[in-house]
C-alpha cells in the first residue's frame, strides 16, 4: 500500500472567483446541513425530555419506542456527518450550525479564510486564520483582492 499524503499536502486554497464558483454546490450542501442540525437537535431534545423523568423498569413499555427513537437520532446524525464530509471534501470548513463557512485562501503569501454565511449572495469577507468570525473584514481590506493566489478550485 502506498503511503498516504500528509494532510497539509491535500489542503486546497480558493481564489475569490473559485470560491464564488463553488457557492451553488456549497449553498445546497450548507442548506442541508442547517436543516439537518435542526432535525438532530429536535430529536435530542425530545429524547432528553422523555428520558429525564423516566424511571427504569424491567417491563418498561416505552423501552422499544425509546430504542427506535435513539436509532432514528443516530441515523439523522449520520446524515449530518455525511453532509459535513461533503463540504470537507470540497475543501470548505463549516464553522457552525448557522451555515458559516470558511474557504482557505492565500493573500500576499499568507493563509487566510474567505468567509461566507448561508444567505449571503457571494464571498464578500475574509479573516485571518486565528481571528474567527469576529475578525471578518470586507474583501476590499484584503490589500490585493484581485491577486488572491489560485492553487485550488
Amino acid at each position: 500500500m502506498a503511503p498516504s499524503e500528509p494532510v497539509e499536502a491535500k489542503r486546497k486554497f480558493f481564489t475569490v472567483e473559485g470560491a464564488n464558483k463553488a457557492l451553488p454546490l456549497v449553498r445546497a450542501i450548507v442548506g442541508d446541513v442547517v436543516r439537518q442540525f435542526q432535525v438532530v437537535e429536535e430529536l435530542r431534545q425530545r429524547l432528553r425530555a422523555v428520558t429525564a423523568g423516566r424511571r427504569k423498569a424491567v417491563d418498561d413499555v416505552y423501552s422499544e419506542e425509546l430504542a427506535q427513537s435513539q436509532a432514528e437520532m443516530e441515523a439523522e446524525e449520520a446524515k449530518l456527518v455525511g453532509y459535513i464530509g461533503e463540504l470537507t471534501e470540497l475543501g470548505v470548513e463549516l464553522k457552525g450550525p448557522d451555515g458559516l463557512c470558511d474557504f482557505p485562501s492565500l493573500i500576499g503569501g499568507r493563509e487566510v479564510f474567505l468567509c461566507w454565511r448561508l444567505g449571503e449572495p457571494s464571498i464578500q469577507h475574509w479573516h485571518e486564520i486565528d481571528a474567527g468570525v469576529a475578525g471578518r473584514q470586507p474583501l476590499s481590506t484584503a490589500g490585493l483582492p484581485g491577486h488572491i493566489a489560485h492553487t485550488g478550485p
